[in-house]
């Protein structure tokens, strides 16, 4: 298995709705968009394409569009996860038979699995499909970590290839980077970690804010790759102010919104995510204003 197909700057898509579903030619529009920007990776459902309020079908259907605009020319990484093993099971066989590269699969949310119910569950996933598969640690939304000795018993499943690692813990991160395999990868859940992330020995980042400068988050990912410190650095100087913004208030409700604001899709959430307070949103206009993605 080749796994540095999945290194580098992958964008957890937004989903662009319509009143009655999904607009679909929005979404290719969208797609298309990214991959001329040259970023590496498409994340279709994940949390930041609103994935807990699609239906099954809808989910289905997401997923599905992502692999076929990309057309193999980008990897697709489905996000395919549930507080139902069940579900997530389901999802994932799903994925693999329409031809997505890969999965993302987030730690049970809600019910609070102890330690041995989260392995159970990730074996079970495992065990459904040959797909790879990539971890998404985010205690901050499911109430769970994955401590550094569970990933690496995670890790020793054949088709767990790594992880999107959210905690924003650097000393636990330094610790998986120790436990697990060589050729484990980690990746940046944290767009203003991933410098950091990337000098520890991370390969990239699931990116909120490529939705709206995915060259940037590309150039960043690129130039560290090349040895070129310098560079990265300047790209994530000017970065940072806006990914600040961009979690003004949950995601994706800032990032939908800018891509609203540049016209790159509607900016239509599904409650519960709803429109930006309007201090928060005149903060927004200013910061995309202020990197050049916005006219005054």
């Amino acid at each position: 298995m080749d796994r540095t197909k999945f290194h580098g700057a992958i964008t957890a898509l937004v989903t662009p709705f319509m009143s009655n579903g999904i607009d679909e030619a929005a979404y290719k529009k969208l797609i298309e968009w990214q991959i001329s920007q040259g970023i590496h990776g498409l994340v279709p459902c994940g949390t930041t394409g609103e994935s807990p309020t699609l239906s099954e079908k809808e989910h289905e259907r997401v997923i599905e569009i992502c692999v076929q605009a990309a057309g193999k020319r980008v990897p697709v990484i489905a996000g395919t996860g549930s507080n139902s093993t069940a579900e997530a099971v389901h999802m994932t066989k799903h994925a693999a038979k329409v031809g997505a590269d890969a999965v993302l699969v987030v730690t049970p949310y809600y019910n609070k699995p102890t330690s041995k119910g989260i392995y159970l569950h990730y074996k079970a996933i495992g065990e459904c499909t040959n797909i790879p598969i990539i971890l998404y640690n985010i205690a901050g939304r499911t109430g769970k970590n994955i401590d550094p000795e569970l990933m690496a018993r995670l890790a020793g499943i054949k088709n767990i290839i790594g992880v999107k690692e959210a905690s924003g813990n650097l000393e636990q991160i330094k610790r998986i980077r120790e436990l697990c395999p060589k050729d484990f990868l980690l990746i940046s859940g944290d767009d203003g970690l991933t410098l950091p992330i990337m000098s520890m020995g991370g390969v990239g980042v699931i990116s909120v804010a490529s939705n709206i400068v995915p060259k940037d988050v590309a150039g960043l990912v690129n130039a560290f790759n090349k040895g070129d410190r310098p560079k990265a650095e300047a790209i994530n100087t000017k970065l940072l102010p806006l990914i600040e913004v961009l979690f003004i208030e949950t995601n994706p409700i800032p990032v939908k919104t800018a891509t609203a604001l540049m016209g790159l899709c509607s900016g239509t959430m599904r409650l519960p995510m709803c429109d930006m307070e309007e201090e928060n949103l005149v903060k927004l206009k200013a910061a995309l204003i202020n990197y050049g993605l916005l006219k005054k």
